[in-house]
């Protein structure tokens, strides 16, 4: 007897107890071949970032600390700064990044979701001022 069985007086409602024993067709494996279907669609759009040594990235800044180190405040403040550059693969997913002096206070190891591949050009550059660390 199962913990559930004990306090409930019943069997656990799973999709593998949905039916009798006595049918011959399951309906919970149908249920779960449907979810993998789900899950494939979802997957189709997903693609793995990946930087090279020397690249140039944009740092993503976090929104709250936006105000408090550049400040702007509302929908103009800066997303991202830099652009910095990639000196070292950390890990699959993480990367050191050559900081200015102005940032030495921040960790220099950063997620791929916090880095955005920065593409040349002089208008695209935002340098941090009166940073609060």
């Amino acid at each position: 007897m199962t913990p559930y069985e004990a306090l409930y007086g019943r069997k656990c409602p799973t999709p593998l107890y949905w039916t009798e024993l006595s049918e011959t067709k399951f309906r919970g494996v149908d249920l779960i071949k449907d979810s993998e279907q789900k899950k494939s669609y979802a997957d189709l759009k997903r693609k793995d970032i990946e930087f090279e040594i020397g690249d140039k990235v944009f740092l993503k800044v976090s929104s709250w600390k936006k105000v408090l180190r550049f400040g702007c405040k509302g929908k103009l403040s800066p997303r991202f700064i830099g652009p910095y550059e990639i000196i070292e693969r950390v890990g699959p997913v993480a990367y050191r990044l050559s900081l200015t002096p102005e940032l030495e206070k921040i960790h220099n190891v950063f997620h791929v979701s916090m880095l955005r591949r920065y593409r040349s050009g002089p208008s695209n550059v935002i340098s941090p001022t009166e940073i609060e660390i």
